[in-house]
């Protein structure tokens, strides 16, 4: 269990130190690397709670597919690929506070509501109960999302062709 928890911060620390480069990174493309990173390390501490099948869910479609379009987009847009200084308003200081105090607010809550209680781990839920229910239970809402999303690569085409 202690190599669990030793693996966990130090994924933990390499994702807060990638979050902090997303929003800081003034090149649009070295943003996106670093939330490929935060992705994977998503990944990695679903890896850690024995949920295989999302882990690779996550890598497929975030990784795979999200960051792929968010650098096509991002090449299709034609955005300026070096650093923007102009881009800047300013709000450092009144953003630091609003985040720290969210952060006060869900320490807070967690604290509140677990404690020092310990969270008991149960069975890992096996792939085919979880594609049972998504193509049996949660089949119309799965359909819907995926109009959703063939909606947004169409327009996004449209978006991106030249008249």
């Amino acid at each position: 269990m202690i190599a669990q928890n030793v693996a966990f911060w130090i994924i933990a620390l390499a994702m807060a130190g990638a979050a902090i480069g997303v929003v800081r990174s003034t090149n649009v493309v070295h943003a996106a690397l670093y939330l490929v990173v935060v992705l994977a390390g998503t990944a990695a501490q679903y890896i850690l709670l024995a949920a295989e099948f999302v882990a690779w869910v996550q890598v497929l479609v975030y990784i795979g597919a999200v960051v792929i379009l968010f650098l096509f987009g991002i090449m299709l847009t034609r955005a300026p690929m070096g650093h923007e200084t102009d881009l800047d308003t300013d709000s450092r200081w009144s953003a630091a506070v609003v985040g720290l105090f969210l952060f006060g607010v869900l320490t807070a809550l967690l604290v509140d509501a677990f404690g020092d209680k310990e969270i008991v781990l149960h069975e890992p839920t096996r792939t085919a109960a979880v594609a049972d229910s998504i193509f049996r239970t949660y089949v119309l809402p799965f359909e819907v999302v995926s109009m959703l999303l063939l909606a947004a690569l169409v327009g996004a085409v449209v978006i991106a062709r030249r008249d």
